[in-house]
Order: C-alpha cells, then structure tokens, then sequence
C-alpha cells in the first residue's frame, strides 16, 4: 500500500486556532433536533434493506481514503443521550483548516442525521451548507456550500441525531440492573476500528489527529466519564434533572480513542509513585472487586514509563467494567473500557484464571497508552504494530508484577502455537495486510495480528537483547509521539539502536503471510558435531514442494545438554540451507534448536536427534517450554501428514510424569482435538481411555483439595486435570464431582472457585435434565459475571439432543448477555459430534438474529470458528461454503474460508491416521504375553 506521511497539524497552529466554547445548547435546537430524530430510522432501515443476500461473494468496492483539503484542528463536541428513548442529540464546532479551496466538505457518517451545518471562516460571514449528501456504503458525507471555502482557519458547525443503538459498537446502549433488581441503560461508546462516525461526523481516519473538548449534557444522578478529568460540572438550564459536564481539553489524537461513558458506578481509586489518579469504575456495589485490577494498574504504568523512558502523559487515567462489551477490552486514552470478566476480581469467587487474565488484559491495554495512542499506526495495515506490541508486552508487564505465574511459558501455549496454527492455512494472511473498506479491518482483528504479531516481536526482542530493544523504542516512541508511524518507522529506529539489519529480517516475517519448518540432521566429525540445516514453508496439509517457496532470515539459537537453558551458537539463516558446527561435543551430548521456543517455526529433527531429546522429556533436563514445543511441533506434524499421529501418542505417554501446568495444558489441547476428530470414528472410547490413563498420575498426585505452600499454577494444573478426567469419565473423579457439586448447591460446602468449572464441566457431560435445571438456576442466581460466564461456556458439554437444544435456545434468551451468546453456542458445538451438528444448525436457522446481533464485528467470525471449525467430513466444507455464498458476512468471509480448509484438513487427517491410531490404542491395552 502506497505509504502516506503523517498529516500530523503541528503544536503551534493548534495553539493559535480560536477555540469557540461550547455555549449551552439552546432547548430550540435540541427540539429541532427531536423532530427530526424520527427521520433517522427511515434513513437506516432504507440503507439495511438493501444488504439482502446474494447468491456470490460480491466484489469489494474501490476503496478511497478521505479527501485532504479541510482538515480538523480541534472537536468542541456536545452530546445529549436520551437513556430512555435511546436517542443522541449532538453539535459539533470543530476548528478546521482549509488548505485547498473547495466548495464541500467530506467527512465519515454512519447512521446519523444530519439537521444543519455551516462553515464560518475566522472573521468571516458564516456560510450554511446548501446539501448532504449521504454515500452510505462508504459511511461518508458530503456538505454541499454555494461558494467555495477559502483557505485558512474557521469553525465547521453540524447538529446532528443518532441512535443510541445495541449492536455494542458506535454510541450504544449497555443493559445492566440495579442492585434492587431494576432493568436500566448506561450509554456508552467502542469506535475501534471505525466506529467514532456513529456517534458524531468527522475525519475518521487514525492519521487524522486532533484534539478534543468534550461536553455531556446527562441525568444528574448519573456518572459521565471522558477521556480527560472534569473540569466544570453545571445544572443545564433547560432541564433541572440533568448537568452540564465539561472535560479538559485532550492531547492530540485520533478519533477511534475517544471514549464516553455515562451509567451508574461505584469506584476504587489510587495513585501512581509518580502521581497519576488511577480509578477503577466498577458496578454499584461492587467496588471491592476492582482492587486487584487496580493494584495492577498502578504497578503497570510506572513500569512501562521505565520501560519506555517516556511518561504517562494524561493527568488520570480510568478503567471501567461495561455490562455490554464486545472485546476483551479498548485502549482509549484516559478512559480504557473492559468486560466485567476482564477487570473484577471478587476475592471469594474469582478463579485462579480470572486473576492471571485480568493482569494480562490490563498490562495489554495500558501499554497501548503509548504504544497506539501516543504513537498510533499511520493506516490500518500496521493494525499489528498495535496489537502485536501490545500482545507481547503484556506478559514482559505480568512477569514484572507476578513472577511466580511462569507467564512466559503459557505465552507459547496460548499465543506462539496458536499463531503457528493459523498461519499454517493456504488461507491465512501476513501481518501487514493492505486494508481499505471499513468492513475489510475487522477481519484482520485475528490470531495473526495479535498473536503472530507477539510472536516475531518476541523473536525480534531476543535476537536485538532487551538493552538495545528499549533504547530503539524509547527513539522511537520520542520521534513520533502525537503522530503516526509505519511499521518501517520502527525497524529504522530499532536498527539504528542496535546495528543489525532489522528491516531486512523483519519484512520476512511481516510482508509474507506463513513461516517455516527447519529440518535438522547431524554428524558426529571427530569431536565435532556438524548441523546441516534448512528450510522450506510449512503447510498444514503438508510442506511446500512448488518451485517458488519463499524464505525467510531466520535467528536461530542452539543449545546442548551441556546447558540447556542457555543458547551456546546463534546464527541468522538467510538461504535455504546451512551447516553449523559446533565445536567440542562428544556424541552423549543432544542438540536442541530453538531454545525457549522462541523462534517463529516449527522443527523436524532426524529421528537419531528426537530420539537423543526424549529422555530429556522424563527426566525433565528439557525445560517446561521446550518440552511443551516438541510435542506441539510433533503434533502439528501428524495432523500436516509428516509423521504418524501415533508417534505423537507414544511421545504423550512420556509426559506422565510432567509437573508443570502450560505443558500439562497444550498437551491437553492437542488431546482435545485428537479427541474431537476421533469422535467421528466407532473408537473414540478408546481416545477417552488413554487420557484417562495419562492423567490419572497426575490427577492423584494433586488431589482435590489445595495443599499449604501451593501457589497460582498448581491451582490451574489441577482445575486442567480434574475437568479432563471428568469429561473422559474417570469414575471416581465423575462420583467426586456429583458429591462436591451437590454440596455446593446445597450450601453445605460452597466449591472453591478453581474447581467450578471442572465440577460444573463433569457432572453435565454425564447429567440429565435436573442438572441442567440446577445449572440453569445457579447461572440465573449468579450475582456476578465470572460465574455466568463460567456456566456458559460448559453447558454445551450436556449429552442429551433435546437438551442440547434447550441450551442453544437458552444462549438467544435475555438471560445471557449478547457477546457471550457466541461462547454458549461454541460451547455446544466444541462437546461433542452431535452438538456441533445441532449448533450448526441452530447458527443456520437463527443467521438473520445473528448476523443482525454482531454484523461487521470479530465477533461473527468467532461465532463461525467455533460452530463449524471442528468438522471432519468433507461434504460439510462443501455446505458451510454454500451456505456462506448465501448468506453473506462480509467481516467473516476469511475466516469461512479458514474453516472449509480445516474441515478439509480433518477429514484428510482421520483418513490418513484412523486405523493405525485405533491399532494403537487396542494393542497399548493387551497385557505383553
């Protein structure tokens, strides 16, 4: 993509702008406004009706970035919410400059009416707009002036309305009840990606930056909140039931971090050591359950502000729960919005879990106060900078403030070999991706982004060393703080701070979507051992063989049993292979590539070097990680059709003995998706006993109840175990379970929280309809969402069809909020071969609720992945690829894409590996003669 300069307005023009203040809005403009409100559902339900389906993947339209030639200085923005009508009412008076003479103005609109406008230049006449004109499908808008607007300053004036609507993106309304019991709304605001144009017109581009003044006009007894802190709050003079609220004005920034949130809350407030006011704003009542997160928050900023050398540069900054969030959580600068589940912690019943995620989710979005709204990506290709920086940064924040989660390691489990599964597909993507309509950017909001990003800024750390890391990051945080920067941008200044051909290596692995396998064979040359070592592209169907295989410069370390933790030569593969000799090791000795599991690839050994590491497997010298990344590079592997799947069985049984809780958890996953495949077999009771067999040690070893002098991991390792067993069936784990859960409902012994969902998870799979009822009613009694959620996502795990089917009609009803809808479903069809036909189905005849509900967002992706990605026969690639040529969602279209491929991919797998894995599991059972 053709790479744009910053259009960054310099400091001193911001400085001289006149800044009109926002007057109180006369009563005779909102009511014209009001009148004209009724408009504005006309105009949507006429853009909606024409999204009907059609029968092929429609072409996407050209894609043109707003025009240049009136750019906005500073946003003085008034709005008024109704909360009862669920109707906004605004005015806009933004300082613009005119830097080329023209006769229109155009801007990003989406859903909103339009009453009046008009352009006044500094000390001129004031012009009214003649038109506007609405481009619908390019969410702009056209002001039409009878003469041109000269070049210079001036102020833009609009009044608008607009909904507040319940999709959870734009202005929108978020359902919460009071402690009574009563149903009430906060309105609230998520504008990432482009969004920001549904509550207010405006240049909605991340490179167009300004600042802003913001004004709520809201009921009194209620709480406004903003990007910046209060600084006059009035009675509005129209109404004495609502207040007038002013915010300081903001930094200069772009408008997908502008935040507003007004509802009821109760907050916890403390300070930084160096003096920024951090609260977390939490639901009434529950203000105890938002000191952990705060503790966090506190920690965390003065540690990126010495991470990065640069400080925070807002006077507060606030973190609020929201009822009705679609992500996890968003960055805005000042104001960062979250999940319930992401933020609270209730010291009685949040799991072990619930803690490590909210510290994670925390330290992510805090980091991106710097990293994204300090310094924001010039256009959406660079989404990754972002995120991947962020993703990867959160754990360096969490191993700060809690050494003792080993969060390093669960970085590999559930970010690195996530990303290396996805991006093994024909259908994934690089992390830079060229991105023009806004429906193209949700789709890149994915494992690639994120996770892949992480993972090479992981590699990218290592092979730079964390000394020339930050001094390249504190250059470039400096240079282009309050503007905006490319991915180039950082590699210049990470080059620069260490030396080494950063842009080189770096494109490799950003502009060229896939990653490699390095194939390793060995030599014994006196008392030498020589390496020879290459690479080709990794698929998930199998190796590339084409003529073109791409490559890439790959850092390599090496480690020996020598020392195993320690890398003793690096090298940077830059051709398609290598030979590296490592001088004085004696033929005992084993070589290990990748230590830490580090490096963005997967690794085939010679079968002598496998068989020379496994014994490092039993007696643990391999570290946690390293043994984690063996069995996944083998697994993937098996199901890639390179080896056979019951190699990978016969190197799982050596992990009988494991004590570390992210290698018992990618091992379980990994058995997981054996376990789903095989559920399309007449064995799968055989697959069900063998992790029966393999975690049963380790299940007895740690017991069901915590022991003194246990800490966070041994809480997740036995939570891990004890749901594994129960969903295979252990019987004594299953009758343990029954006891413990009719303890609980009975109030006699109340489970700790680590061990809900196990029990929770067990006594379904194997329960009948009074224990979805219990279920049911424990999750309606549920005060707080932790525990909703918990329920929800195990659900699905119940066997019956036509309580499958209650539970999936359940997942639409009121009692489960919108975005967790998607985990309900997920839920029931990640159980079991009969509840992902049934949830398929239920995603079919409910498509238009659906899409409706989460069009355009991550969420209707996630939705897909969750329903149809576990299929394992081939007709079923076919039916979901039809039906999505049907039924159009065009936010999901490569994450379809995706899915057929896996359905393939599975399906191929059980063909190829069914029988020898069936032989295996029957013949491990006979006694040796």
């Amino acid at each position: 993509m053709l790479l744009l300069l910053s259009r960054q307005v310099s400091p001193s023009l911001v400085r001289h702008v006149t800044r009109r203040s926002l007057t109180s809005l006369s009563e005779t403009v909102f009511l014209n406004i009001r009148a004209a409100a009724l408009s504005i559902r006309r105009r949507t339900l006429s853009v909606n009706a024409t999204s009907q389906p059609l029968v092929t993947m429609p072409e996407r339209r050209p894609f043109v970035r707003l025009p240049t030639d009136v750019y906005p200085v500073n946003y003085g923005l008034c709005l008024k919410p109704d909360l009862i009508d669920f109707t906004f009412e605004g005015k806009l008076e933004a300082a613009v400059e005119v830097r080329q003479g023209t006769n229109q103005i155009v801007m990003n609109c989406a859903d909103i009416d339009i009453i009046t406008a008009s352009f006044a230049p500094e000390g001129g006449e004031e012009i009214n707009a003649t038109g506007f004109n609405y481009q619908n499908e390019d969410e702009k808008v056209t002001l039409s002036f009878p003469s041109a607007l000269q070049k210079g300053l001036g102020t833009l004036k609009i009044d608008f309305v607009g909904e507040l609507n319940d999709k959870m993106k734009g202005f929108y309304r978020s359902k919460y009840a009071t402690p009574s019991g009563e149903i009430r709304y906060a309105a609230v605001t998520q504008f990432e990606a482009t969004d920001a144009r549904r509550a207010f017109p405006c240049w909605d581009e991340p490179a167009i930056k300004a600042t802003f003044d913001i004004t709520l006009i809201v009921p009194k007894d209620r709480v406004a909140l903003s990007n910046m802190n209060v600084i006059d709050r009035k009675p509005y003079p129209e109404d004495d039931s609502l207040v007038e609220v002013k915010f300081a004005t903001t930094p200069i920034m772009s408008t997908y971090l502008v935040a507003i949130v007004i509802g009821e809350y109760d907050f916890v407030e403390s300070q930084t050591s160096d003096g920024v006011t951090v609260r977390v704003y939490t639901p009434v009542g529950k203000a105890e359950q938002g000191k952990f997160a705060l503790e966090v928050a506190t920690k965390t900023l003065p540690f990126y502000k010495d991470y990065f050398s640069v400080p925070y540069p807002l006077p507060k900054i606030d973190l609020i729960a929201i009822a009705d969030f679609a992500a996890g959580a968003m960055e805005n600068w000042g104001l960062v919005t979250y999940r319930e589940t992401a933020l609270l912690i209730d010291p009685k019943n949040s799991c072990a879990s619930s803690r490590q995620w909210v510290a994670l989710v925390v330290g992510h979005e805090l980091a991106h106060q710097w990293f994204g709204n300090l310094v924001t990506m010039e256009w959406w290709t660079h989404l990754w900078l972002n995120e991947g920086f962020a993703s990867w940064i959160e754990y360096l924040c969490v191993d700060h403030c809690f050494p003792e989660y080993d969060i390093w390691t669960q970085f590999v489990s559930a970010d690195y070999t996530r990303a290396l599964d996805l991006d093994a597909l024909d259908n994934s993507h690089p992390i830079e991706v060229n991105v023009g309509h806004p429906s193209e950017v949700d789709e890149i909001f994915d494992a690639i982004s994120y996770s892949k990003g992480a993972s090479v800024i992981r590699m990218l750390h290592n092979y730079i060393g964390d000394e020339d890391f930050r001094k390249g990051m504190n250059a470039y945080l400096l240079k282009f703080q309050h503007k905006n920067a490319s991915t180039e941008d950082l590699w210049d200044c990470l080059e620069q701070a260490s030396g080494k051909p950063i842009a080189a290596v770096m494109s490799s692995w950003t502009k060229q979507m896939g990653f490699p396998i390095i194939v390793v064979d060995q030599e014994q040359q006196g008392d030498d051992r020589v390496l020879k070592i290459s690479q080709r592209k990794f698929c998930a169907s199998g190796p590339h063989n084409g003529e073109d295989c791409p490559s890439w410069m790959i850092p390599i370390s090496i480690c020996t049993s020598e020392d195993p933790s320690c890398s003793k030569i690096k090298v940077l593969l830059d051709q398609p292979e290598s030979t590296v000799t490592i001088p004085n090791l004696g033929p005992d000795k084993w070589v290990k590539i990748n230590p830490g599991t580090v490096g963005f690839y997967r690794i085939q050994y010679s079968s002598a070097m496998l068989e020379s590491l496994l014994p490092g497997i039993r007696d643990l010298t391999l570290l946690p990680v390293d043994r984690l990344g063996l069995q996944n590079d083998l697994f993937s592997l098996s199901r890639a059709g390179m080896i056979s799947t019951v190699e990978v069985l016969k190197l799982m049984e050596a992990f009988v003995y494991e004590p570390n809780y992210t290698v018992w958890s990618d091992l379980s996953c990994n058995l997981g998706v054996l376990s789903s495949l095989l559920s399309y077999t007449d064995f799968h009771e055989d697959i069900q006993e063998f992790i029966r067999d393999l975690f049963t040690p380790i299940g007895l070893k740690l017991g069901w109840d915590s022991k003194p002098g246990e800490g966070h991991l041994d809480a997740l390792l036995r939570g891990l175990v004890l749901g594994k067993l129960g969903k295979a069936g252990h019987k004594a784990t299953l009758d343990e379970a029954r006891r413990r859960f009719k303890q609980h409902v009975e109030g006699k012994q109340i489970l700790p929280a680590d061990l809900r969902s196990p029990v929770y998870l067990t006594v379904l799979k194997h329960g009948d309809t009074s224990t979805l009822d219990t279920m049911l009613k424990l999750h309606k009694q549920a005060d707080m969402q932790e525990e909703k959620n918990r329920i929800e996502r195990v659900l699905g795990a119940i066997s019956a069809p036509e309580l499958i089917q209650r539970v999936l009609t359940f997942a639409l009803s009121d009692e489960v909020r919108p975005q967790d809808t998607v985990s309900v479903i997920g839920g029931v069809a990640g159980s079991s071969k009969q509840g992902r036909k049934a949830a398929w189905k239920f995603v079919k005849d409910n498509w238009e609720e659906l899409h409706n509900r989460y069009q355009g967002g991550f969420l209707i992706s996630r939705l897909i992945k969750l329903t149809v990605d576990g299929f394992a026969i081939d007709k079923m690639a076919a039916e979901v690829k039809s039906f999505f040529e049907s039924h159009h969602a065009p936010a999901a279209e490569r994450t379809v894409q995706q899915c057929c491929e896996n359905i393939l991919l599975n399906a191929a797998w059980l063909k190829r590996d069914a029988d020898d894995i069936h032989q295996y599991l029957v013949q491990r059972k006979v006694p040796p003669v």
